[in-house]
């Protein structure tokens, strides 16, 4: 990171701005062409989950490469100094690298499913029919490298 200045090193602050982050953007790449998808999610123990249909262009890239980065930030504010070209921005962002991989188990997509609802209600306790296991799609990204950054 160029700017050691506002680097996050600390383990807890990164996943603290991961428990309050709402959208998760996960990159992906085919044939050296990049693709974008903001997404819900939920993070536990050093993996990410999200939820999806069992088909499509995210779950087709996926198959043929499954090496992904991410991003999350928080707290946005623009600074307005006056002067367009000294303006700034205040956040926290984690930006990460990782390993998709599609989760077929029902066992682990119960458990998936459980994660992305604490994200967004914690505490809350859902039952999952049989028929919404099979038809929902479940993506955990192994994270391998992670990193912080904050703009006061």
């Amino acid at each position: 990171m160029k700017r050691k200045d506002k680097e996050i090193t600390d383990r807890m602050e990164i996943e603290s701005i991961l428990s309050q982050a709402r959208i998760c953007r996960i990159g992906f790449s085919q044939n050296n062409k990049p693709y974008i998808v903001p997404m819900n999610f939920g993070y536990k123990d050093g993996y990410l989950f999200f939820h999806c249909a069992q088909e499509g262009m995210k779950i087709d890239i996926i198959k043929q490469n499954n090496n992904v980065c991410f991003e999350v930030d928080i707290n946005h504010e623009i600074t307005d100094t006056g002067i367009p070209c000294d303006w700034s921005t205040r956040y926290s962002s984690v930006i990460g690298f990782g390993k998709a991989l599609l989760v077929k188990d029902p066992i682990e997509k119960k458990l998936a499913l459980n994660v992305i609802v604490n994200h967004y209600s914690p505490k809350a306790k859902f039952k999952y029919s049989e028929e919404a296991l099979n038809k929902v799609g479940i993506i955990k990204i192994e994270i391998t490298s992670m990193t912080g950054k904050k703009s006061e």
